[in-house]
């Protein structure tokens, strides 16, 4: 893992845990990449409450609330499907942010969606709301997994440097 991500994580440590807030992530295509990230820094167990690794689609629904229907219309990768898992991952983990993450990282398509497609969602305590971006990335495998962690990391750095509510 770069410094980059270690500096992000640390960041976005420090900010929760000022806001006496914390995440979950539900994360797809990184399988467990960034809950690892998230738990570099020291004293993560004050911020992060833990994660779902839902690779397999069924285990979307099944574990992280994403409704099968919506699956079954578009697919695993999909901005809403992100959406979901972020709502899902925080409600289930009773956690004030939510992170969802979902994409390709190859070697081949999936869901009619191109290598390096990758939706990032964050869903945060009610009265600050929710966001999804779409991430475009080249490389191969490994790179596109490593950029995913970046993306979702920058996206939460995002989203909570608004003042709360």
């Amino acid at each position: 893992m770069t410094d980059q991500p270690v500096e992000q994580a640390a960041r976005l440590h420090r900010r929760l845990l000022d806001r006496h807030q914390t995440v979950a992530v539900a994360e797809s295509l990184t399988g467990g990449l960034v809950a690892a990230a998230l738990t570099t820094t020291p004293g993560a167990s004050a911020t992060f409450r833990g994660g779902l690794v839902v690779y397999a689609t069924d285990l979307k629904a099944r574990l992280a609330g994403v409704p099968e229907s919506l699956l079954a219309r578009v697919g695993a990768v999909d901005a809403q499907v992100a959406l979901e898992l972020a709502r899902g991952v925080r409600d289930r983990l009773s956690a004030s942010w939510g992170v969802g993450v979902t994409g390709v990282a190859g070697p081949d398509p999936q869901d009619g969606r191109a290598v390096g497609t990758v939706f990032v969602a964050a869903v945060g305590p009610r009265s600050v709301g929710e966001t999804v971006s779409e991430l475009r990335l080249a490389g191969d495998r490994n790179s596109i997994r490593a950029q995913s962690v970046a993306g979702v990391l920058a996206l939460l750095l995002n989203v909570t440097e608004q003042p709360p509510i």
